[in-house]
């Protein structure tokens, strides 16, 4: 693999990060714990919460010493993983490689708040009528907009190889 493409691969993981983490600092020092600040009525707030568990809260009732190692070695593990995986990706695949870089890059930035604080900070609420969707970060969009990139250039590769059978 080229370094100006692993590189590439580096700063969209960085910015992501430090886009992540800049987020969670102003909520941090602008909000107090639980504080909602409504922004678009209706539709969208600001609010600091802190998750203990996985996306969406998945085993924050967990009593457990454990759990925090396990998200941890679960973390480092995908972070890892992905990380040799788009390694070995050639460079006709930038846009996989953008969309494993936006995973890995939120998965590190969740990953510093489980060792800085030993939870998660999320701030973004979206919201309809009473249906408030859980509150998220700027780390878990970019786990999710890397998810949809990746799936759907992997979707179009493969149409594109069986058209060219």
């Amino acid at each position: 693999m080229p370094i100006l493409y692993f590189g590439s691969y580096i700063l969209i993981v960085c910015l992501v990060i430090v886009c992540d983490q800049l987020t969670k600092l102003w909520i941090l020092h602008n909000f107090q714990l639980y504080e909602v600040r409504e922004v678009i009525p209706d539709f969208f707030n600001l609010v600091y919460v802190v998750n203990t568990g996985a996306a969406f809260s998945m085993l924050a009732d967990v009593d457990s010493p454990w759990r925090h190692y396990f998200f941890l070695f679960i973390g480092l593990g995908a972070v890892l993983g992905l990380t040799v995986y788009t390694y070995t990706l050639r460079k006709e695949h930038f846009l996989h490689m953008v969309g494993l870089a936006c995973i890995v890059g939120g998965a590190l930035g969740n990953l510093i708040d489980r060792v800085s604080y030993g939870y998660v900070v999320d701030f973004l609420d979206v919201y309809v009528g009473g249906y408030h969707w859980p509150a998220f970060n700027v780390a878990d969009s970019a786990i999710c907009v890397g998810v949809v990139l990746y799936m759907t250039m992997t979707l179009l590769a493969g149409n594109k190889e069986k058209k060219q059978k």
